[in-house]
């Protein structure tokens, strides 16, 4: 048995899946005072939302494609706009209740 070191990350917790670090991050992204419900976003204005919440959970961020598999998933609106248009070309709404759900799961989980 080998002795973990500081820099290994936690393999002995539970797996998270794409759907609570979107929440979480949809969650915190509203939790700093930005408005998410029905409004057309890039998702290039929530990576930093993913980032934080992967980091919350210690484990890696999330690639788009899972990330915009999970929103989907959720129920938010999510299309795909050309290349040319953004690293990230995709642009998300999010329905008033998976933001509302959202924001309850944050302060839930920030508790």
């Amino acid at each position: 048995m080998r002795q973990p070191t500081f820099f290994d990350k936690g393999s002995d917790q539970t797996p998270v899946d794409a759907e609570q670090i979107v929440l979480r991050a949809l969650g915190e992204f509203q939790a700093r005072g930005l408005v998410l419900a029905q409004r057309d976003l890039p998702l290039d204005r929530l990576r930093g939302a993913f980032k934080r919440a992967a980091e919350a959970f210690d484990v890696d961020e999330l690639p788009d494609e899972r990330a915009v598999a999970a929103l989907r998933a959720l129920g938010a609106d999510v299309r795909q706009v050309p290349a040319f248009v953004a690293k990230h070309p995709f642009r998300v709404t999010v329905p008033k209740e998976l933001a509302a759900r959202a924001l309850d799961a944050y302060r839930e989980m920030s508790e």
